[in-house]
């Protein structure tokens, strides 16, 4: 754990205020589920809690059927990262902050497609070599939960297979959250 020299008091309610440069760092946004743990020792630990976390082991068998069918790497987020990959990508996506194009299309919840013309979609904010052709939103509930996303190197346009596969596995995996 580290330090941050920011020390907060509980009001009345039993509130702490979450200083903005945290906030910003650590990618809270309003309306964000935190879990909370203690230690023995007294701490309160505050962590993102991401609602797909309890399926990343079968969102990963899932995108390594999809990879085989397709021969496409393909991969799986929640609101902030890569929690699971199949195809050449997986090593460099797994656990990458996804990129905030990526995220303004989870929070418009509309199915992306590339169309090869122009710049495309970087799937996560480090690596710009791996781009989305097509990205598909996980909605449970009304809920943005994550993305279905068909990853590209060079070629950057998504066919129709991909497109609906993307639909459809988004789909699924946003029933499956509701059960």
């Amino acid at each position: 754990m580290k330090a941050t020299g920011i020390v907060r008091r509980i009001d009345d309610l039993g509130r702490v205020v979450i200083p903005k440069e945290i906030r910003r760092t650590m990618r809270i946004r309003e309306g964000d589920p935190l879990e909370i743990f203690t230690s023995k020792d007294g701490e309160v630990i505050f962590k993102k809690y991401s609602l797909l976390s309890g399926v990343d082991e079968f969102a990963a068998q899932l995108c390594e059927t999809l990879s085989k069918t397709t021969g496409a790497s393909v991969a799986v987020t929640d609101r902030d990262s890569v929690i699971a990959a199949a195809g050449g990508a997986r090593r460099d996506l797994i656990g990458k902050h996804i990129s905030a194009q990526l995220e303004q299309i989870m929070e418009d919840r509309g199915i992306y497609r590339a169309d090869g013309d122009a710049r495309g979609v970087f799937v996560t904010e480090t690596l710009d070599r791996y781009c989305a052709s097509v990205a598909a939103p996980i909605l449970s509930e009304g809920d943005a939960l994550g993305l279905v996303v068909f990853v590209s190197g060079e070629k950057n346009v998504a066919d129709e297979t991909e497109y609906k596969l993307a639909q459809a596995i988004a789909a699924f995996l946003g029933k499956h959250m509701e059960s």
